[in-house]
């Protein structure tokens, strides 16, 4: 299965994605688009045609994006959700399922620890992949948004199996 992990921006998107194999993950390919000041409308386009260009690329079959926190400026807010949107419409488009997850809940599954710093993301991300280069922290963020929701997908498929099992115990 490959996952795209999508961490949202409006100047800098980060994207990566990865691949998993039972329970293995491996680094497919990461970057940032990004897009450069001025008209709202033409920089949302860009993250658009961006993103469909990455799903185009690297065909996952499943996505993962960050949900937007709130900050003390409202106009940032606003931008960064309609570039949130974004994130989430072109996976939809493309018939992929798609996890959000909160920041504290990436870093808490990938680190162990809900608010580790930047540094301790990057480590534990190039622990779990393997000689992977980081386009940019951007491309770091999205691909250890990529790894929260391989984790959480191998919990819940762990689930499902136990519970068919037991099923079957049941009624055999």
């Amino acid at each position: 299965m490959r996952i795209l992990g999508i961490d949202p921006g409006l100047a800098n998107m980060g994207w990566g994605v990865i691949e998993m194999v039972g329970p293995r993950l491996r680094h497919v390919a990461n970057g940032i688009i990004k897009t450069k000041t001025g008209d709202l409308g033409a920089r949302l386009l860009a993250l658009h045609t961006g993103l469909s260009d990455v799903i185009a690329q690297h065909a996952p079959d499943a996505a993962a994006v960050e949900q937007t926190f709130v900050n003390k400026d409202g106009v940032a807010t606003l931008k960064l959700g309609q570039a949130r949107g974004i994130a989430m419409l072109v996976p939809a488009q493309a018939g992929l399922t798609i996890g959000e997850y909160a920041p504290n809940a990436v870093k808490k599954t990938v680190v162990g620890v809900g608010h580790a710093a930047k540094e301790q993301v990057q480590h534990m991300v190039k622990m779990q992949l393997p000689g992977v280069v980081f386009d940019g922290p951007d491309a770091a963020d999205a691909l250890a948004i990529a790894i929260c929701h391989a984790h959480q997908r191998g919990v819940g498929t762990g689930l499902e199996k136990a519970l068919k099992a037991q099923e079957m115990r049941v009624a055999g």
